[in-house]
C-alpha cells in the first residue's frame, strides 16, 4: 500500500528516529454477522481526524470505566478473554465490556439480556435512544446502564477474532482486539449517525469488490478481516473457525524510493 507525500514524509521521521511513535490507545471493534454472511459496515464522516470516509466495523477505545467489576457477566470470564488476546485480566474485562458498549453507540445492538440464556428483544424507542446518547457523551457508565435495566453482558455472544495495532508511522494509533458477534433475533440495527454518514449491511465479498473498483474504501484490518469472512458460507461456519489470535502491526517500509506500508 504506497503511502500519501505527508504520511511518507513521517514514516522516514519515525524510522530514522527523528519522531517518536505516540502510544496506542486500547480499543476494541466488533466485526457483526447477519445470515449470508452479510456484515454491517459503517462509513466514518469525512470530517473525522482518523479514517475519514473509511468504511469500518462498529468500535472504540476503552473507557476507563469499562474494565468496572460491577458490570453484570455471564460468558466466559475476563481470564480466559485474557488468555485469548494474551493480555492481563483487567484489560480483557475493559475489552469486551467496550466491545459490547460501542455495538450498541454504533448499530443500537445489544449484547445483553435479563439472564445468561436470554437477550435484549428490542432496543429501540426514546428510552433506549436517551440511554444510547447518555453513553456516547460518558454521562452514563456502562455498569449502571446494565444494572438499572436489570441486564447481563452476554461475553458468550461474542467471539475472539484478531488483533491489529495502528502503524507506527500515524498520529493517532490504536490497539485494537478484533471481535465477531451475530445479531440477536428480534433486534436490528439502525443509522444512528454520530461518527459515520452511512450504514450498510453487505457480504464481505461483495464489499472487496466495491474497494477494489474504488468505490469505497477499506483499511487494511477491515480489508484483512472481510478477505477471511467471505470464505465461509454462513453465520455458523464463522462462529466455528478455529482463531488464533496473532498480533499485527504493518510497517512502512521504503521499496525503491517509495514509502509503502506492509503486514507481513
Amino acid at each position: 500500500m504506497p503511502l500519501p507525500a505527508e504520511l511518507a514524509a513521517r514514516a522516514r521521521d519515525v524510522l530514522a528516529g527523528r519522531v517518536q511513535p505516540v502510544p496506542a490507545r486500547d480499543a476494541a471493534t466488533v466485526v457483526l454477522l447477519r445470515p449470508g454472511p452479510q456484515v454491517y459496515l459503517l462509513r466514518r464522516k469525512s470530517t473525522m481526524a482518523f479514517a475519514a470516509g473509511a468504511y469500518v466495523f462498529p468500535g472504540g477505545s476503552v473507557d476507563v470505566r469499562d474494565a468496572d467489576q460491577a458490570v453484570a457477566w455471564a460468558g466466559p470470564s475476563p481470564a480466559e478473554w485474557g488468555a485469548a488476546f494474551n493480555t492481563d485480566e483487567r484489560l480483557a474485562r475493559g475489552l469486551v465490556c467496550a466491545a459490547v458498549r460501542e455495538t450498541f453507540e454504533e448499530s443500537g445492538v445489544l449484547l445483553a439480556g435479563p439472564g445468561p440464556g436470554s437477550v435484549v428483544a428490542d432496543t429501540t424507542g426514546d428510552d433506549w435512544e436517551a440511554d444510547r446518547l447518555a453513553l456516547i457523551d460518558r454521562s452514563l457508565a456502562f455498569a449502571d446502564f446494565l444494572a438499572r435495566r436489570g441486564l447481563v453482558l452476554r461475553a458468550d455472544l461474542l467471539k475472539p477474532w484478531a488483533h491489529w495495532i495502528t502503524p507506527e508511522i500515524e498520529t493517532r494509533r490504536f490497539d485494537t482486539r478484533f471481535f465477531v458477534a451475530v445479531l440477536p433475533e428480534g433486534q436490528r440495527t439502525r443509522d444512528v449517525g454520530g461518527e459515520a454518514d452511512r450504514v450498510v449491511w453487505q457480504r464481505p465479498a461483495e464489499a472487496l469488490e466495491l474497494a477494489r473498483r474504488g468505490e469505497i474504501f477499506l483499511m487494511p484490518p477491515t480489508h484483512r478481516t472481510l478477505s477471511e469472512l467471505s470464505q465461509y458460507d454462513g453465520v455458523g461456519g464463522v462462529l466455528a473457525a478455529p482463531r488464533e489470535i496473532v498480533t499485527i502491526m504493518p510497517r512502512a517500509v521504503e521499496i525503491e524510493g517509495e514509502m509503502r506500508l506492509v503486514t507481513a
